[in-house]
Formats: structure tokens, C-alpha cells, sequence
């Protein structure tokens, strides 16, 4: 206890010598919020992207005008729009898109990105499907 009140008088002198200087406190570095919200991941597979969470990205085969998704109603609960906020901006070869229901979605050279309600876990790979149309969405070097 006697520590924790010696801690709490040493913060408050501190504070109040700094004040008395003109000082003002610093404030915490604010953290940066990330331009889009994709990483790149090396797993056994090679390169893919992932989400900020780790989750594998995924790529539709029947998104092809490149400005929709495909994917609504039962699909985008299977497979999950990698959502944009608002104010979200294109960077490079991420883009925005506009959803049929209006929200905003992040894609990658026009591709959608998604993630899988089979991936459990960071670095789950689970997202195949039988058809071959849905893909691990990887960078291109």
C-alpha cells in the first residue's frame, strides 16, 4: 500500500512540476489506423492475404464486372464480405465496391474479398469449396 502511495505522490509531483513549466503532457501516441485492412501472410501454401484478425481472404469466381459481389442473402453468411468502413478510399490495387444492400466491401484488383465461415482459426485454409469457384486470394508479384 505504502508503494502505491509513494507511486501515485511521485506521478502527481511530476505532473505538477511540468504544468508549473508550461509543460503540457504528453498525450499517447495515437495508433495508426491501417490504409485498408489486408496483410499478407506466408503459410505452407505460399503468400495469401489475410484479414487484420489473421483470417484467410478469399476470392469468388462468379464476381466477374468487377464492381458488385455475387454474393448475397445465404452466400454472404457462408462467406463473409470483407467489410469497408464509410469513409473507406482505394490504394493501389485495393479497391472499393458497393454491395446490392448498399454497404461497401474491400476487393483486390475488382475481386471481392471474403472470409469463410470454415476457418476457425488465423491461418485456417478451409474455405474450398466442390465446385472450384471460391479461391485463397493471394498477391501478385
Amino acid at each position: 500500500m505504502l508503494r502505491l502511495v509513494a507511486t501515485a505522490v511521485a506521478l502527481l509531483l511530476s505532473v505538477q512540476n511540468a504544468l508549473a513549466h508550461g509543460e503540457e503532457p504528453k498525450a499517447p501516441p495515437k495508433k495508426e489506423t491501417p490504409l485498408f485492412p489486408v496483410k499478407v501472410a506466408q503459410t505452407r501454401k505460399g503468400s495469401i492475404f489475410v484479414d487484420l484478425n489473421g483470417m484467410t481472404l478469399y476470392t469468388f469466381d462468379r464476381d466477374t464486372s468487377g464492381h458488385t459481389s455475387t454474393c448475397d442473402g445465404k452466400c454472404a453468411e457462408r462467406w463473409r464480405p470483407l467489410i469497408a468502413s464509410d469513409d473507406a478510399k482505394a490504394k493501389g490495387d485495393f479497391t472499393v465496391i458497393i454491395r446490392n444492400d448498399g454497404s461497401k466491401m474491400w476487393a483486390y484488383r475488382y475481386r471481392p474479398l471474403y472470409t469463410s465461415q470454415y476457418d476457425k482459426a488465423p491461418g485456417d485454409i478451409n474455405g474450398y469449396d466442390n465446385a472450384n469457384l471460391w479461391h485463397i486470394a493471394r498477391p501478385a508479384f
